[in-house]
């Protein structure tokens, strides 16, 4: 069974970052949307700066909207996107 998750990046996060996806290795248990943004940001400056720079990230695992404190497993696909806003 793979290690490692998908990241998708989407709107802002997308430009601020410089590339619309990449893929981190995750432990076998798995861990939190918080601990795998913050491992995320730890890794690469521009992707810390993009994550500060919206501090209320929305994210969906599998294409299913989710919470900061869900589990994301080897194998999951994470979607991370600002808050949209209406008109």
């Amino acid at each position: 069974m793979t290690s490692t998750v998908t990241i998708l990046y989407f709107a802002a996060l997308r430009e601020q970052i410089g590339r619309e996806s990449q893929v981190a290795t995750l432990p076998a248990g798995g861990m939190t949307v918080t601990a795998l943004l913050a491992q995320l940001g730890q890794q690469d400056p521009r992707v810390a700066g993009a994550f500060a720079a919206e501090p209320r990230l929305r994210v969906a695992i599998n294409q299913t909207l989710g919470g900061l404190e869900q589990i994301v497993r080897p194998g999951d696909e994470v979607a991370v996107f600002p808050p949209m806003t209406g008109g």
